[in-house]
Parts: structure tokens; C-alpha cells; sequence
């Protein structure tokens, strides 16, 4: 007798109910195994004598067992091999997950053999039910899940199952299929790494390990950023020094993701609040690149000389001496003098361009003011030339406490520094997906509209709202600032 199956009318999970009795042995070559579709057969499987169940496409091989499993156990997801297709998400939120799991795993336990095949090869699948000589068969059957046995919806086209219970027919299938199942260079057994698997869905979990999971899926996409060719090098030594052991916890935190930054986009504002401690902390940045060897260069405001000299040499007011951290000083009006000394420091033989670091106190300073003499360089466009363009490449780390003011245009020239007046490399180094210039553009005439309101109804959450989502990214991406409410 041959039957067709259009999972409409006729139901291949009302037929399986019907044919598999008590002591029945199947074999079912599939690509999925889903848990639902044991849940939906369960009082009838639960009566038969064996199942072999063979994947028709490599799964849980043995790189998979090994790495996949215990990524996956991580992130709570069952592969859709094991847990049907997206057509069982309704039974998914029914939250019986659980239980329907643990009832499976013991039922495998005890009757069930898995098998997949080693290499991706094109192989007949089929469910075949032997009882007391009797024998049914059906073909194709695509998965062992509730929507192919018709209990849920799916999308394929054409559906016709052929059901027949002609025993030549079916003997014919079991010897292809037991020749197969025990071709040990072809197959591979899986039934362990598979009850394994089934098993971590219901695995008890302590509250902490739930804690940290929800951490992990939360911060996951902040920690593919700390690449560690980014981090800074333990190496050198830089947290053995005095003045990492000076810095209070947030502090170091600061200094880390400075040097995180400066590595990956070349520049960084450090904004924290008056009061913070900017200066220690962007000292302990100094001394990760003095134990590296590079040559620094502080520009700050004359009227803050001391307090970066301070830390400079053998000096009685240098408590970070032993550290001995390198780096030059120099004021902000010295840039475009070409002769005369500062400090010890000869103006007309310096080599401007060999700073692989310049630390810019006050940084807001730096805003590619317009000259008031034509043919002469403001202080930016000086250093622009002379630091940024000319020579070595040189990471830019700025210290300001008003990093963003009524133009945004000055933030961005501020962060053109890092990238010595390029846009191409900026756009490429800082990857948004739009032009920067663009986004700048934009967060300008969001900001003058939103400083036309009347002062009562001028919010900064407003503000903040109506500004594009990639101008934060790129604020997030090359500033760090605390106030003391973080703090």
C-alpha cells in the first residue's frame, strides 16, 4: 500500500501515533532532532524497543563537542538540531523548555543511538518503523521536528510524503541504512556529546552564574572592543611604578582606557571634572610610553608649568622620581618660535617632528583659531605642521575639562590632530559608517536649534535625544569623562 502525506489533511505525527507500538524498532535519518518532536510522540516513543537516529549533516563532531557546546551552554541556546526550527518559537515561550528537556535526555538514555555523518555528503533521509515483521516507510522527511510532523507551521512548497508498507520496499532502506550506520570511517557517534548537551538545559544554576551571564550579554560587544593588541603591554612594567600605585582605582581604569584608545584611534580627550585628577592620570599614561622609549612632549598653559616640572628629574619636589618618567615641557606659546630657549630646551634646534606622544593640557585651546595675520600660523596650525605632520607618527593625548562648547566644529579639529589634518584616515580609523565631516555638520544644527529654545524648555536630555546616534559612537570611541557623580 502507498500513501501520500501532505501534513494538511494528513498529519505525519497523527500517522507515527498510529503505526509505532509497543516494540517497535525505527530508524530515522534526519537533519534535526527537536526535543518538541519527542514531547509531541512521547507516550509512543516511550514504548518502543530502539531508535537510531542519524544526522544527515555533520553535527556535534568532535570540534564542535569540544568548542561550540560550551559557547553555546554559555549563551543559554539550543542549535537547531537539537531544538527544532524557528517555527517552534511559540513552544520555546511556553517555558516547559525545561522539563521536556530532562524528559528527553532520560528517554535517550535508554533507547536512543545517535549517529551524524564525518563529511557533508547527500544522503536519503527517511522514518522506518519495524515491529513483530511488520514494516512502514516514510520518505522524505526533512527533520524530526513538530512542523515537519505537521504540528506547526513551515514554508516548504510542495510538500508529499510517501508512506508504504511494502516490506521489500523497506528492507530495501534498512540494509542501505544499517550499512551505513555502521561504517565507522563515514560516521561518528554522538549520542553522548548529545545527551551531554540536552542535559545543560536543565542544569540547575546558582544565582552568580546567572549574574554573570546577564554581565556578559550585556558588556559582551564592549569586550570585543579590548583587543589586546590595543591594551596596554604589563610587560613594561608600568604597574609596578609609584604613580600607578598613587592613582585611585577609577583613576588607573582612566589611564587604561586612554592607552586603550590611543593605541586604536591614535587620540584621545581624558575630560574628567576639575578635581579628578586629569594630571596624575595622564602622568601614568606618560610613564607607559617612557618605559616603552618613545619620546614625549607636554604642551601646556605657561601659567601650569609647575604643575608638570614638578614630576620632571632628580628633583626634591619630584615624588615619582624613582619612576624616572621622560618627557619634555613646553608652553602653548612657544609653538611658531623658532629661536630662543624654553626652560632648557633650544627652540631652534628642537626636533619638533620626533614626539611619539604629545599630551595637550587645556586642549580646548587648540581650536584651529583663525590667524590674525595673513601668512602667519596660528599655535593649531603650527602644530599641525611642525608635530602632527612632519616626522614620526604621534598619538595625541588631550586634557580639557569643557571638551565640548558651543561648536562642535572645535571638537572635531581637536581630533584632527590625532590623524594630522586627515579625514580619510579619520574616517577609516573611527568607522561609523558615515562621513564624520557629515555627522559634525549635523550635531551643529541639532545643537543651534536646540539652543534657540526658551531657557525652561532647554533640557540636556533633549539634547542628547535628537543628536545622532553616531555622534555619540564617535564622542564614546575617543573620550573618556567622569564627573564626580560617576566617580
Amino acid at each position: 500500500m502507498l500513501d501520500i502525506i501532505n501534513n494538511t489533511s494528513k498529519l505525519l505525527g497523527d500517522d507515527l501515533k498510529n503505526e509505532i507500538r509497543s516494540g517497535s524498532k525505527l530508524r530515522i535519518a534526519a537533519s534535526c532532532f527537536s526535543i518538541y518532536a519527542y514531547s509531541a510522540l512521547k507516550a509512543e516513543l516511550e514504548k518502543i524497543d530502539e531508535l537510531k537516529f542519524l544526522f544527515t549533516t555533520p553535527t556535534f563532531v568532535e570540534e564542535q563537542v569540544s568548542d561550540n557546546i560550551k559557547h553555546e551552554r554559555r549563551e543559554f541556546y539550543i542549535p537547531k538540531e537539537l531544538c527544532g526550527t524557528e517555527f517552534e518559537i511559540r513552544l520555546k515561550n511556553q517555558m516547559t523548555q525545561k522539563a521536556i528537556a530532562r524528559e528527553c535526555a532520560d528517554w535517550l538514555r535508554s533507547k536512543v543511538h545517535i549517529k551524524t555523518l564525518k563529511e557533508p555528503v547527500a544522503t536519503q533521509s527517511m522514518i522506518n518503523i519495524e515491529t513483530n515483521g511488520e514494516y512502514m516507510h516514510y520518505t522524505p522527511v526533512g527533520g524530526f521536528t513538530t512542523a515537519d510532523l505537521g504540528y506547526e507551521q513551515n514554508e516548504s512548497n510542495l510538500l508529499g510524503i510517501t508512506k508504504s508498507d511494502i516490506a521489500e520496499q523497506s528492507k530495501f532502506f534498512i540494509n542501505e541504512f544499517d550499512r551505513l550506520w555502521n561504517n565507522t570511517n563515514k560516521l561518528e557517534d554522538i549520542t553522548a556529546s548529545v545527551i551531554d548537551y540536552i542535559s545543560s538545559c536543565y542544569k540547575e544554576n546558582s544565582p552568580e552564574f546567572i549574574y554573570f551571564i546577564i554581565l556578559y550579554n550585556v558588556f559582551r560587544e564592549f569586550l570585543k572592543d579590548l583587543d589586546e593588541d590595543f591594551m596596554p603591554n604589563e610587560a613594561t612594567g608600568f604597574k609596578n611604578s609609584l604613580i600607578w600605585n598613587k592613582l585611585y582605582n577609577f583613576q588607573k581604569d582612566g589611564a587604561v582606557g586612554v592607552i586603550n584608545k590611543l593605541e586604536r584611534y591614535n587620540g584621545c580627550i581624558l575630560a574628567d571634572s576639575v578635581g579628578l585628577g586629569k594630571t596624575f592620570t595622564a602622568l601614568a599614561v606618560v610613564q607607559y610610553y617612557s618605559l616603552r622609549n618613545k619620546s614625549i612632549l607636554v604642551l601646556c598653559p605657561k601659567r601650569l608649568e609647575q604643575n608638570w616640572r614638578q614630576y620632571q628629574g632628580n628633583s626634591t619636589t619630584n615624588i615619582f622620581y624613582k619612576d624616572r618618567i621622560r618627557f619634555d615641557v613646553l608652553f602653548q606659546t612657544d609653538l611658531g618660535r623658532t629661536h630662543g630657549k624654553s626652560g632648557d630646551i633650544d627652540l631652534a634646534t628642537l626636533n619638533w617632528g620626533n614626539y611619539d606622544l604629545v599630551v595637550i593640557d587645556e586642549s580646548h585651546n587648540f581650536r584651529n583659531n583663525k590667524a590674525v595675520h595673513k601668512n602667519k600660523d596660528t599655535r593649531y596650525d603650527f602644530s599641525m605642521k611642525r608635530i602632527m605632520q612632519d616626522g614620526v607618527k604621534t598619538k595625541v593625548l588631550m586634557l580639557s575639562a569643557t571638551p565640548v562648547n558651543n561648536r562642535y566644529n572645535d571638537l572635531k579639529n581637536q581630533l584632527l590632530l590625532a590623524y594630522g589634518g586627515d579625514y580619510d584616515e579619520m574616517n577609516a580609523t573611527i568607522d561609523v559608517g558615515k562621513d564624520i565631516q557629515s555627522i559634525f555638520r549635523n550635531a551643529q544644527k541639532v545643537f543651534n536649534a536646540w539652543s534657540k529654545l526658551p531657557t525652561g524648555e532647554r533640557h540636556a536630555k533633549d539634547l542628547l535625544d535628537k543628536l545622532d546616534i553616531d555622534f555619540s559612537v564617535i564622542l564614546d570611541s575617543v573620550t573618556i569623562a567622569r564627573s564626580r557623580k560617576h566617580i
